[in-house]
């Protein structure tokens, strides 16, 4: 009789588990509940001081008188961007791009006088760089206006060239934050994902190559690249990575995003002065990790053209960066920055906001004061003359004596802050 078979066991293979999906619900943007009052200091001689003709630079800051409570403030490299109490945006300064957002042609000092700009839906978060503004609206929806510039002129902010009044930029994705450079914006979904537009010149797209980059190369085409540039797409990551990111912050070249539910920072973009915390001088067009970076907890964080400010959750200050016009803060005869470094004359402080201008730099406290340093040449630091300040020294005037700040924010040069009476909780 023959022996039986053995029957084998058949092992079956394991379903391979769906992914799940990453939900980001919230992202902590500035606070818009208290209504304030703006200050401007530094050159307005295209408007962006909101003061009128007449006055074209301040030394100390000044106020802009609006006939609403302002929330929320932004400059730009040659213009100004508020946030009403009620979700409005008024704009002033340099309109010759469309960065208003606005008509000013034919109304006599219509760049002078701040003035809305009309949008869709209620608005909770604006970004400027130098010819650009963005609006993120409470429904997720961004629209822009304005232009990208790289180093060989115009690039337009679509395809069609400059848009002079809002344009829905990204679609089919709600955005929870948005982040601006000088000629670059990034976008933050609710699914943690990060895209960006604009000029990659400098890596600050996080996904394309450096050859790709430049229009003039033979690795550019016109008719489909520069649609690639500023059309809104992911950046690159390794498809292995499978990562989601929880916050974004932009320099004016370089950007910063975090890993969700860890320190883990990636950057991209200049890094000639190791601004974004890499050893490499050379401009990184791939995102990559930041050891430096990721050994802190970040609040906020704020880059210039050559320098970028951090602040931690517990109210610390570093810099790192370009040492010039004393921009660091961290005393005469600092050397540049190589690593986060902290800002000491700040320590006992508790500070909330950091802001970086193109040159310059800014903290506010807890109590309400504000601290500038960095280059001074036209006012922008508020303190009264054109000297550069080595170290955070308070900023005074006579506009200062019942309010607190709350926020400010620094482009080119002119600086615009965010204040409360004194009697007003921050």
């Amino acid at each position: 009789m023959a022996p039986k078979r053995k029957i084998e066991e058949v092992k079956s293979t394991p379903l391979k588990t769906k992914r799940t999906k990453f939900s980001l619900e919230f992202v902590k943007l500035p606070d818009i509940t208290a209504g304030g009052e703006v200050l401007v200091t530094g050159s307005g001689d295209v408007g962006q001081l909101g003061l009128g003709p007449d006055v074209l630079e301040k030394s100390r800051a000044a106020l802009v008188k609006l006939d609403h409570e302002i929330v929320d403030v932004y400059a730009g490299g040659m213009h100004t961007v508020c946030i009403t109490k009620k979700g409005k945006v008024l704009t002033f300064g340099c309109n010759d791009e469309g960065a208003l957002g606005r008509v000013t042609d034919g109304k006599e000092d219509a760049e002078f006088t701040p003035g809305e700009v009309e949008l869709p839906a209620k608005v909770i978060q604006v970004t400027a760089g130098d010819s650009h503004t963005a609006a993120l609206l409470e429904d997720g929806r961004v629209f822009a206006w304005g232009t990208f510039r790289d180093s060989h002129g115009n690039m337009g902010l679509t395809i069609n060239g400059n848009e002079r009044f809002p344009y829905e930029i990204i679609h089919d994705q709600k955005i929870l934050k948005i982040a601006s450079g000088a000629d670059h914006i990034v976008f933050l979904n609710s699914d943690g994902q990060v895209f960006t537009c604009g000029c990659a010149e400098q890596g600050q797209l996080g996904r394309i190559t450096k050859r790709g980059s430049d229009r003039n190369s033979r690795a550019f085409s016109i008719s489909k690249n520069l649609g690639g540039l500023v059309c809104p797409g992911p950046i690159v990551l390794k498809a292995s990575s499978k990562l989601h990111f929880d916050n974004i912050w932009a320099g004016t070249y370089s950007t910063f995003i975090r890993v969700a539910d860890k320190k883990d920072i990636y950057v991209f973009g200049l890094n000639n002065f190791n601004q974004i915390g890499l050893d490499i001088t050379e401009p990184n067009y791939i995102p990559m990790i930041s050891k430096d970076f990721s050994k802190y907890n970040w609040r906020h964080i704020s880059g210039g053209q050559h320098h970028t400010l951090g602040l931690t959750t517990d109210g610390k200050v570093y810099a790192i960066g370009r040492k010039e016009y004393g921009r660091l803060g961290l005393g005469k005869g600092s050397d540049d920055a190589k690593t986060l470094t902290e800002i000491t004359s700040l320590s006992k402080e508790e500070i909330v906001n950091v802001a970086c201008g193109s040159a310059t730099s800014f903290a506010v406290s807890a109590q309400g004061i504000l601290y500038g340093w960095g280059m001074g040449t036209n006012g922008q630091l508020g303190l009264g003359e054109d000297d550069d300040y080595d170290e955070p020294t308070q900023v005074k005037s006579k506009q200062m004596n019942d309010r607190k700040i709350v926020r400010v924010s620094s482009g080119g040069q002119h600086t615009v802050i965010l204040s409360s009476p004194i009697s007003q909780k921050i």
